[in-house]
Order: C-alpha cells, then structure tokens, then sequence
C-alpha cells in the first residue's frame, strides 16, 4: 500500500477542482445559438414589441404583460401626472418587471398605496421614481421596462429593459 504524500494529494484535488469548476462556467449566447453581439457592446438585441395602445391604458390601473420573453412578467401603469422616466406624449407611463429583486416573489401594485408591494418580505417600490426600493429587504429598484411611444399608431412599444431580472445572469436568454 502507498502512501500518498501531502504535496500530491493536494494536486489531485486542485485539478478536481479546477475541472469542476470550469464545467460550472456559464454557457454564452453563443454556445446556446442565441444572437451574436458585436465586438465592445454591452447591451443585450431586446426585440421591439407592442405592450398596448396608449388609449387603453386607464390612469392609476395596471396592465400586465411579458417582456422580453413570456417567462419575464411585467406590468405597464398611466400615472396621469408627468414621471421623470415616463413615456407618452404626457410623459406619464411606466413599466416595470413585477418580479422582486430579494427573491423573485410577484410583485403587485397597490392603487391606494400607489406602489409596488412585494407580499413575501415586504419591500415596496416607487413607481413614480424608476421603481426605486423604498423599504425592505430588496437591495435593487424593480428592472424598469423602457418605453417608448409611436404616436401615428397610439402604441407603447417596450424597446430595452434598465436593470436585470431576478434569478438571470442576462435577461435575453
């Protein structure tokens, strides 16, 4: 029987461990055959998509929706007065990812309160200032969906998204 020296037994297991980390390392877009970004870019290619028509929208009511992808619930709100990030000709329309930023529980948003409530830990969010957390366990505002406003259609497009959802390391997967 050999005896197995010190020195050796701690190359054996740095390889081992060397070898289980790299099979941890996260897989890139480009391994999983999504989009190619150009050399020096740091914004992810989000798809332009229709959230709803302007018009529809009542003030103080939230319309829920997915975005960018149907696993990324979010919800757009008419705040009916002007909202320093807000869009529309009346610059009064927010969006945000209704998913909380401690742990992911479903957000909601309060009508009387006006602002987002999280039921699981009890971090409330500003809707009114891109979604900051005003209280609570959470230590990042809500991903703020960007807007933008096409006036010949009446529509809210969401364009991009400030801030990452919870649980990804790249909210385009």
């Amino acid at each position: 029987m050999t005896q197995l020296s010190r020195r050796n037994f701690l190359k054996l297991t740095g390889s081992s461990a060397a070898l289980g980390t790299l099979s941890l390392a996260p897989v890139t877009h480009a391994q999983q055959g999504g989009p190619l970004l150009p050399a020096g870019s740091t914004a992810l290619p989000y798809p332009r998509e229709l959230v709803t028509k302007l018009s529809e929208l009542v003030i103080n009511q939230p319309l829920y929706f997915n975005y960018p992808d149907n696993r990324s619930p979010c919800v757009v709100i008419r705040r009916g007065r002007e909202i320093k990030s807000g869009a529309g000709p009346d610059k009064d329309v927010v969006a945000y990812s209704t998913q909380c930023t401690h742990m992911g529980c479903p957000v909601s948003y309060d009508q009387e309160a006006e602002a987002f409530k999280c039921p699981c830990h009890y971090s409330i969010f500003d809707p009114d200032n891109t979604g900051q957390m005003v209280i609570g366990q959470a230590t990042e505002n809500l991903p703020r969906i960007i807007l933008e406003y096409d006036d010949a259609e009446d529509a809210l497009m969401a364009v991009s998204i400030d801030g990452l959802i919870y649980g990804r390391q790249a909210n385009i997967i």
